[in-house]
């Protein structure tokens, strides 16, 4: 089977893999190459699959969707995270977490000072409309 993890603006893996585990509403389920077709909603977590070596890699992944069309295994996800095993993955994610917390505390910022800037226009436009 191909592998194709898809992020918002990039693909993020493409690869041969001999199987895919992954959890949507229902529970974990897997997938081999001669599994029947389907769409379904992914639940943030841990995809898990095996490369056309044999070797077991891991997807720590936001919710998304994962669709199965013959040979093709395609998730799309707003993020994603690879490792090639669970403590490694379980590092990424930490530092991942702390750019995104940075990212948002960042943004947080410059809102408020175009918040603020805002504020003050609309005052002195006020001022100068009743002068």
């Amino acid at each position: 089977m191909n592998l194709k993890i898809y992020e918002l603006t990039r693909i993020l893996l493409d690869t041969k893999v001999r199987k895919v585990i992954a959890e949507d509403f229902n529970g974990y389920f897997g997938l081999l190459p001669r599994h029947i077709d389907f769409i379904t909603g992914l639940v943030p977590g841990i995809l898990t699959y095996e490369d056309k070596d044999g070797n077991v890699r891991y997807a720590a992944i936001n919710e998304g969707v994962l669709v199965k069309a013959g040979p093709d295994v395609s998730v799309s996800t707003s993020h994603a995270v690879l490792g090639n095993d669970l403590p490694e993955l379980e590092d990424l994610l930490q530092r991942d977490f702390l750019i995104e917390d940075e990212r948002e505390r960042k943004v947080r910022t410059a809102a408020a000072r175009l918040e603020a800037d805002l504020a003050r226009r609309f005052m002195r436009f006020g001022r100068q409309y009743h002068a």
